[in-house]
């Protein structure tokens, strides 16, 4: 298990639509590991394979208060998502030092391949709910930027770039 770099905006994986799985291998367990790891050492709530390189439909996300619930999710597609919205302030290591207020749905329901290769339909709610679209998300090669207008998302890429220009050790 390691705590692995996270790629930098504007990276062209970031933009890159990852590859499903058909099976789950010995490779995806240890990309699993590397990206609790390094979900943990952020600190965050989730995290995508292509955030550290790794072009595979996998997901880790613990929004739990305790920690150590992460849900480790292969293929994962939203099925069902509420109305009701919530906004929450999103970020990325991939984009250090700034974040966003995004809407997303407050409750999905999704199904994905767990570590034992089962299919599961699981319904997140809350902060979780954030998570699990927040990483589809990067699975499809978008970021929470995406969803803000062209002038705000200029104004934070110039901004993180000044940050990251600055010597931050986050990535």
């Amino acid at each position: 298990m390691t705590v692995r770099k996270c790629i930098p905006y504007p990276d062209k994986r970031l933009k890159t639509v990852t590859t499903p799985v058909s099976e789950i291998t010995d490779e995806i367990r240890a990309a699993w590991d590397d990206m609790v790891d390094t979900m943990e050492a952020m600190p965050g709530v989730g995290m995508g394979a292509p955030q550290i390189g790794v072009m595979l439909r996998v997901a880790v996300v613990d929004a739990s208060e305790a920690r150590g619930q992460v849900v480790r999710m292969a293929n994962p597609e939203v099925l069902h998502a509420s109305i009701q919205l919530r906004e929450h302030e999103e970020a990325s290591p991939n984009l250090p030092g700034v974040s966003a207020k995004i809407k997303r749905p407050r409750a999905v329901t999704v199904r994905y391949m767990d570590e034992n290769g089962e299919t599961v339909e699981k319904d997140f709610v809350g902060l979780w709910a954030t998570s699990v679209q927040h990483q589809i998300d990067h699975l499809n090669g978008k970021l929470y930027i995406d969803h803000l207008s062209k002038t705000k998302r200029d104004m934070l890429v110039k901004k993180s770039k000044k940050h990251h220009g600055a010597g931050c050790s986050c990535c």
